[in-house]
């Protein structure tokens, strides 16, 4: 059964202390809650009508949002914090993941493919020093492997 009340729920009360805490000046908060904090409060509200309320399509926004979330924060908070794109595919692999380990339908292979995307970016310097001449030669052709991906997906993948 599907709780409804769940997802407004956390949203107000999440929002609701962001602001009482704001009231209170206490070192660092405001440090704290700034815009991604939002992020992570609609991610948590969703994770928790995902596993509260078992709607467990929401667990893939949940995933995104707080993953963007903690990214954010990171950015703000670190200054070793990876400011690579490769971040951001591998959030949303991860958010692919959790959706597929809960529903056990769409997201693996989705999920590990953004994985790789993302572990080959991060180590690219090292990936090109081991493969630079295979790399050389796959490198004209890797777009249009993914456009014969994107055809297959569309029109032969039912």
């Amino acid at each position: 059964m599907k709780r409804q009340g769940i997802f407004p729920g956390v949203l107000l009360i999440g929002v609701g202390l962001i602001f009482l805490l704001q009231n209170y000046n206490i070192p660092y908060i405001n440090n704290i809650f700034t815009w991604p904090s939002i992020l992570l409060i609609i991610g948590l509200a969703f994770l928790f009508q995902a596993y509260i309320g078992k709607d467990y399509h929401s667990i893939f926004t949940g995933v995104l949002l707080v993953g963007l979330g903690i990214h954010f924060h990171g950015l703000q908070l670190f200054a070793s914090w990876p400011t690579h794109w490769a971040m951001f595919t591998m959030i949303i692999g991860f958010a692919f993941l959790f959706r597929y380990s809960k529903t056990k339908k769409d997201g693996l292979i989705p999920g590990i493919i953004l994985l790789l995307i993302s572990l080959i970016a991060f180590f690219y310097n090292g990936f090109i020093d081991l493969f630079g001449s295979f790399y050389s030669y796959v490198d004209s052709f890797w777009p249009i492997a993914l456009i014969i991906a994107g055809i297959y997906l569309l029109f032969f993948k039912k």
